[in-house]
């Protein structure tokens, strides 16, 4: 009996321990491995996915593609999921056009995952979005159509991190990378996909669209008549700017250094010695303070001055590449660009004043473009000055100012005296197309009044006439305003002897102006050298492009004089001061016509390049949908068929 009850307790001890084992083992499994087997689990049976964001385009003010993101596709098959695998095989290769023998091929050998690469293009994985087995993955990737059209400005992306890397790209990268979305995908215990109505799903938002003020048209004439240029010129390299005086708005910059680089926007980074398009300004400030009459006049010296730069006689020799006897005005010394009479006349000035008047202009101080690494000049504070810097100044030494801050302040002469912050952004738009920002004109200050504006606006009627230093820039049908400069280069602390600076500052038209127009070139070694004879030519080669092509739309109305559809100045004065108006999206500047264009020709571009094709349609006044890159397949409307001038022309593209 003892030992039936010995047995008894051992069996029941026995069963106790296995139950509290069991127990702990529960405990362990649920309380302290529980959350490591269900993180485990759910790490098996589904997968997160990160859904990338499609990247907004950077389009010209009109609409042509400048940077765009194109969605390419990589696709993965899974043969275990095919409810139907010979449609599904068939339906694989036909969409993508591999050999269907080597995917049966791989099939049977029993692989459970198989990947082609690609990439390829929404068109060819349009039909296996719904064949269930193959999984499509989506890649986003950055083009841009026109090449190296404005691309310093443009800008790329940083190839690590796919953000903005440089240019706009990276100023606008909050605006156009959008915001990723997520996905959980689930699958069962072969690995096998399957949809769930309570899969989580976070859609990607794609970024916003940029809208350039920059003209495509503009742009390709202002960099093709760089290029030619210094090839024509033998220079080291130059910059463009051409912008709208009356908005601020840049329509084209460019940029070549040495060597046939542009990968720098140097007309926004690099300040140069102005030379005597600076003398403008230091009229600008006699006239205002009024230091001079139209009467007044000082000696020209025959072209050739010992000027006195100290109390004990000491002389420094100043001379004129157009000497002019007997006495000059004021207006006559910007008109044959008299270094002489600008020294002389610029004694009438305080350095404070010369000084604030350079600063009213703009220049010591960034513009404010949006754009990074923007240099401000060089403007030393007045009492850093010597004997020799107010007659520096007047020529165009001793301040260093970019090509863009030069086109803004010519802009304030053409815009009755208020000076405008440039800008490269022209309109914003959400992912639904909604305008969420429209530029409109920041006024800065009043450089000077209408009236100063109007006088100086006079005295540059005389650099571009007959016997003006400009008048190789001046057109034969429509007058324009400008100013020539040549100043001896500066480099590595010294002025190298021999090379020169040429520029040109024009407002076109002579009244009313609609473009500001600067061209600098650095050391052309063909000809003179001087601005007048090098820079000159290239603004009024620029403009008859401008005028020759219907891309283009200058006003022609205001050309032709007609003051009934001109703005009186006191409204002018006061435009930047007006109630915000409706948006509206308009090609620049608009124009009144009332004439129904005839239909020209779809000129033949099948074969061609996209970009080239998007330009020569263009040229022919025709708006352009691109679908694709590379070669032009075919165009809808097609080739030869008659369209109205301005309507769309979509090119199908590989």
């Amino acid at each position: 009996m003892a030992k039936f009850e010995t047995r008894l307790t051992v069996v029941q001890v026995g069963l106790g321990l296995a139950f509290v084992a069991a127990l702990a083992q529960a405990a362990r499994l649920q309380v302290v491995q529980g959350g490591e087997f269900a993180a485990q689990a759910t790490r098996t049976r589904t997968a997160r996915e990160v859904l990338p964001a499609r990247r907004g385009a950077i389009r010209d003010r009109t609409g042509v593609p400048l940077a765009i993101t194109q969605e390419y596709f990589h696709v993965g098959v899974a043969p275990n999921e095919f409810v139907d695998g010979t449609a599904a095989v068939r339906a694989v290769t036909r969409a993508l056009g591999v050999p269907g023998d080597r995917l049966r091929r791989d099939i049977r050998a029993g692989k459970t995952w198989i990947y082609f690469h690609g990439p390829f293009t929404a068109g060819q994985v349009a039909t296996l979005r719904d064949v269930k087995g193959v999984h499509l993955e989506g890649e986003f990737a950055r083009f841009y159509p026109s090449r190296g059209l404005a691309r310093p400005i443009i800008g790329v992306l940083d190839p690590d991190s796919a953000a903005g890397g440089s240019g706009l790209e990276m100023v606008l990268d909050s605006v156009l990378r959008g915001i990723p979305g997520e996905a959980t995908v689930l699958k069962d215990r072969a690995g096998r996909r399957y949809d769930s109505p309570s899969r989580r799903l976070l859609s990607p938002v794609a970024g916003g669209d940029v809208y350039l003020t920059l003209d495509a048209e503009l742009q390709e004439i202002a960099e093709q008549g760089l290029a030619d240029a210094l090839e024509a010129l033998e220079a080291d390299g130059g910059d463009i700017v051409i912008l709208d005086p009356r908005t601020g708005e840049i329509l084209a910059l460019a940029s070549r250094q040495a060597g046939g680089s542009s990968a720098r926007p140097s007309s926004i980074t690099d300040p140069f010695e102005p030379g005597s398009t600076a003398k403008l300004f230091t009229a600008a400030a006699l006239v205002a303070l009024e230091r001079v009459d139209s009467n007044d006049a000082v000696s020209g010296e025959g072209g050739k001055w010992q000027m006195p730069i100290d109390s004990r006689g000491n002389t420094r020799l100043l001379t004129d590449v157009h000497p002019e006897e007997g006495r000059i005005t004021l207006a006559r010394a910007v008109a044959v660009s008299s270094n002489i009479a600008m020294a002389k006349f610029s004694q009438r000035l305080q350095p404070a004043e010369q000084f604030e008047q350079l600063r009213a202009f703009g220049f010591g101080s960034p513009t404010g473009v949006e754009f990074p690494a923007e240099s401000r000049g060089i403007v030393l504070r007045p009492e850093r000055w010597t004997s020799l810097t107010r007659p520096s100044l007047a020529i165009g030494y001793e301040f260093g100012v970019t090509p863009l801050q030069l086109a803004a302040a010519y802009g304030a002469i053409a815009n009755d005296g208020i000076l405008l912050t440039p800008a490269l952004v022209r309109e914003i738009r959400d992912n639904a197309g909604n305008v969420v920002y429209r530029h409109r004109p920041e006024p800065v200050r009043r450089a000077v009044s209408p009236e100063v504006a109007a006088t100086m606006r006079d005295f540059l009627r005389g650099v571009v006439a007959q016997g003006g230093t400009g008048e190789m820039g001046q057109l034969a049908n429509y007058p324009l305003l400008g100013k020539t400069g040549t100043a001896r280069r500066f480099r590595d602390g010294a002025y190298v002897q021999g090379e020169l600076t040429a520029s040109f500052a024009a407002m076109f038209p002579a009244d009313d102006p609609q473009l500001v127009v600067v061209v600098k070139l650095d050391s052309p070694k063909v000809g003179s050298g001087y601005g007048g004879t090098t820079a000159a030519p290239v603004v009024r080669r620029m403009l008859e492009q401008a005028l020759a092509s219907r891309r283009v739309s200058i006003d022609r109305a205001r050309l032709t004089g007609d003051t009934a559809t001109r703005a009186p100045v006191e409204a002018r004065r006061t435009a930047v001061d007006e109630a915000p108006r409706p948006v509206a999206v308009v090609g620049w500047p608009l124009v009144a016509d009332t004439t129904k264009p005839e239909p020209i020709a779809v000129p033949p571009v099948a074969g061609q390049q996209a970009r080239a094709a998007t330009l020569a349609l263009h040229r022919r006044g025709f708006r352009v949908a691109l679908r694709g890159m590379g070669k032009v397949t075919r165009t809808e409307p097609a080739a030869g068929a008659a369209a109205a001038p301005g309507s769309t022309v979509t090119v199908w593209a590989e």
